[in-house]
């Protein structure tokens, strides 16, 4: 099979690999599509280092090509997505629920301690717990039910109620999905603030009730004013110190600021300890995914409640990796998808 491997840092070759074969509780799957995320990024700069060579790409749907000899609920034929977080069922986290924070953080392609071979793929290995069953849905919108995931575990995360109001800094594809998710839970009004006037269309269009251009308006006023005073809600996409700080600087008293973008594993930023007593602002973290969160997610594309068409902007093959990082760099579009069939 052919895969894009990452040898090293700001490199990956096109390899021939033996296909996988599933262990006793594993299926292989032959990967239909698997979205391009930031993590895959950073792992191709070096600034989520993991050991190489390794297939990237952890955000996948395909059709089963093998089942192991103790997999039941799955046979070959079956179309798929695949949850990327590989939980040892043992640690106190894993057995209530939280395979996220598993002591043994494992990952098809994606963010963990141990990485295994992902997606940028003709054939990835995953165990069959690791999948959902999506019927005839295109393989390229269920791809993005692990970024979708991600999203609702992030809703999950804050004192959220139907009704409350929440502002969200950064309209990439995670902002804009992020922006579905919370519509999706009830949130009013959503502000979203974006400095790319294509991106800030796309919010209005996704059900932002106002968008903001920082480059002319200060968000830590303009949006209080959109929304009719701070937000119970304010959600940062991007991942850096400043965003984060207009995150929290929106945030109303007994709010909480939701930091959902990956910040730099070595950025430190001051906070007012005092401020978070008084005002009872609670700053939440969301870190990928559980096992319900999958569930949820592929449930809402097969349902249409997520707009998948309007993220998806570039169709890819496995040679098209490289060019692709570049103009995510350049933020170029929003969602590429790598459709590892398509050759040149």
């Amino acid at each position: 099979m052919r895969a894009s491997t990452l040898t090293g840092v700001g490199k990956i070759e096109v390899q021939e690999r033996e296909r996988p074969e599933p262990a006793a509780d594993e299926v292989v799957v032959e990967v239909g599509a698997c979205s391009v995320c930031m993590t895959d990024y950073h792992m191709y700069h070096g600034t989520f280092p993991v050991e190489t060579p390794v297939v990237p790409g952890h955000e996948a749907a395909g059709t089963v090509a093998a089942v192991g000899s103790d997999v039941t609920g799955f046979e070959a034929g079956d179309r798929v997505a695949i949850n990327p977080t590989v939980p040892c069922n043992t640690c106190s986290y894993c057995k209530r629920g939280e395979t996220h924070l598993c002591d043994n953080n494992t990952s098809i392609g994606g963010a963990a301690e141990t990485v295994l071979d992902g997606a940028f793929a003709e054939y990835v290995r995953a165990p069959a717990i690791s999948l959902e069953h999506i019927g005839d849905m295109p393989f390229e919108r269920a791809a993005l039910a692990e970024p979708l995931a991600c999203c609702l575990h992030g809703v999950q995360q804050v004192d959220f109620t139907p009704g409350d109001s929440v502002a969200i800094i950064g309209a990439g594809p995670i902002g804009l999905l992020l922006l579905q998710a919370f519509r999706n839970a009830g949130a009013a009004p959503i502000v979203v603030s974006e400095l790319d006037a294509e991106r800030r269309e796309h919010a209005a269009e996704l059900g932002a009730d106002v968008v903001v251009d920082p480059n002319e308006e200060d968000p830590e006023e303009a949006i209080p004013e959109a929304a009719g005073g701070k937000v119970d809600v304010g959600a940062e996409a991007i991942g850096l110190v400043p965003t984060i700080g207009q995150a929290n600087a929106v945030t109303a008293k007994g709010g909480s600021t939701l930091i959902f973008g990956v910040p730099d594993q070595e950025v430190t930023m001051e906070v007012s300890p005092f401020d978070i007593f008084f005002d009872e602002v609670g700053y939440r973290g969301s870190f990928a995914l559980n096992t319900e969160d999958f569930e949820r997610a592929v449930t809402l594309l097969q349902h249409d409640r997520i707009d998948t068409e309007t993220l998806i902007t570039e169709r890819i093959g496995l040679e098209d990796l490289p060019s692709a990082f570049e103009r995510m760099a350049n933020t170029e579009g929003l969602k590429k998808v790598v459709v590892p069939g398509d050759r040149d």
